[in-house]
């Protein structure tokens, strides 16, 4: 038996037995008539799981019913770590084959991997050959659709993660001896700032006007849509500009929003932007006055870029609610605290004032 779904990747099929699912496909042409019958109610939980998921908003598939009576029992072993995964996360053939009792066991990981009959319910898209290279997928479009599913579920292979531009420890220490109520926070929590990477800066801002105001979890999943809208989940200010508002506000973006990525890409097309080679030459002050040229970048949002895509030393976001509401618990004030209050009391910190803004953030947690 099996039930037909329509999903943003096109139409699928799942195959079922009254024990539970035998096997997951994605079809590149019309599927198959079925007999209109009513499927098992897991059967439909998953169809609408799997289409929530591949429409830009990443479900736990932890719960799926499988039936893998007809699988080997050591592609089984695999597929039940593969499980495990989380979605945003990647894992090795090695890897994966250590974690199934097999280790050296990559090339029958792969195996697996390329026989899988349970597309996305067991994750083999996150599943990579050695180097993070995306190695085969079985379903229609090879590896181009394993690629986009990576997209929505946030990982993008081959984007360098910046260096920042200072060292951390010397930087920490100097904060502490300057600031000794910081300092026991700074002591009991390693200062750990990943740079984000991107394709380029036209990505970096595309990804922070979509974040604007949202929960995290919310915008995660619209930016997902929004990615999907481009080739490989790859936006390009060519591809942008070509979009219509109503295209973009159908992936959950608000009209202010989509106007402003329209400028954006508009910016980014007539060379009104400086790449991201150029913005390393350029003082903080500087990357703030030309990249809030465009609608809807702040000072705030540049700022962000500043400490997290280029990994600058100095930057105290003073309008952060996060930055101000944890200088009000370490220090103890009544009120949340003034811009000029943090700013003040900041020049302790300089020339590191992203790492005391960055421990402002821990305190909260």
């Amino acid at each position: 038996m099996m039930h037909v779904f329509e999903t943003t990747f096109g139409p699928m099929g799942i195959d079922f037995s009254q024990a539970g699912i035998t096997r997951i496909r994605l079809f590149e042409e019309a599927p198959p008539a079925t007999p209109a019958k009513k499927p098992p109610r897991f059967v439909i939980t998953a169809a609408k799981s799997i289409e929530k998921h591949l429409g830009g908003s990443p479900q736990d598939l932890g719960e799926v019913q499988l039936d893998t009576s007809g699988v080997p029992q050591f592609w089984r072993k695999v597929y039940e770590v593969a499980r495990e995964v989380p979605a945003g996360k990647i894992i090795g053939y090695g890897e994966l084959a250590a974690l199934a009792g097999s280790p050296g066991g990559s090339r029958a990981v792969g195996t697996a991997m390329s026989k899988n009959p349970f597309m996305i319910v067991v994750p083999c898209h996150r599943v990579l050959a050695s180097g993070e290279k995306l190695g085969g997928f079985s379903a229609p479009g090879g590896t181009v659709t394993k690629e986009k599913i990576l997209a929505l579920e946030g990982v993008f292979l081959g984007l360098p993660r910046p260096k920042l531009a200072f060292d951390p420890e010397v930087a920490t220490r100097h904060v502490a001896s300057k600031d000794s109520v910081l300092a026991p926070l700074i002591a009991r929590v390693p200062y750990h700032l990943e740079t984000s990477p991107s394709l380029s800066l036209f990505d970096a801002l595309g990804r922070s006007i979509v974040y604007q105001q949202l929960s995290g979890k919310a915008a995660g999943t619209i930016h997902a849509r929004y990615r999907m809208l481009f080739d490989r989940g790859r936006p390009s200010a060519e591809e942008l500009t070509d979009l219509t508002v109503a295209q973009l506000r159908a992936v959950g973006l608000s009209e202010n929003k989509a106007k402003a990525l329209r400028d954006l890409g508009e910016k980014v097309r007539q060379g009104e932007l400086p790449t991201l080679d150029a913005l390393a030459k350029m003082d903080d002050e500087s990357i703030i006055a030309s990249l809030t040229k465009v609608r809807g970048i702040g000072r705030w949002t540049v700022q962000m870029i500043l400490m997290f895509r280029l990994g600058r030393p100095d930057v105290l976001p003073i309008d952060d609610y996060g930055v101000r509401k944890g200088f009000q618990k370490i220090y103890r004030t009544r009120d949340l605290p003034t811009g000029d209050r943090i700013t003040k009391h900041a020049e302790k910190w300089a020339p590191y004032r992203s790492v005391g803004s960055w421990y402002m953030w821990r305190a909260l947690e």
